[in-house]
């Protein structure tokens, strides 16, 4: 599948992963992390919107801690929520 331009991956994994109901969604290059939890909490609904309260996000497979700077063209995000165990 051949993405639209300015488009970012979100791919969920386990918790965020059932609670959104799909195991992956787009959303435009250049939301902030927040906006972008914003966006799909107004998509997927409250259980989600729950997850991401907790979750962590990898962009490209980093941590990301600044959930205020702009996501680049063609990044991919990972939720991850947290996880039971030690």
């Amino acid at each position: 599948m051949t993405l639209p331009p300015d488009t970012i991956t979100v791919r969920y994994f386990a918790g965020a992963r059932a609670a959104a109901g799909v195991h992956e969604d787009h959303a435009p290059a250049g939301l902030s992390l927040d906006d972008l939890a914003t966006s799909l909490a107004a998509r997927h609904g409250q259980r989600l919107a729950t997850v991401l309260k907790a979750a962590s996000f990898l962009v490209d497979g980093v941590a990301c801690h600044d959930r205020q700077a702009p996501l680049p063209n063609g990044a991919t995000v990972d939720v991850l929520p947290p996880f039971a165990g030690g």
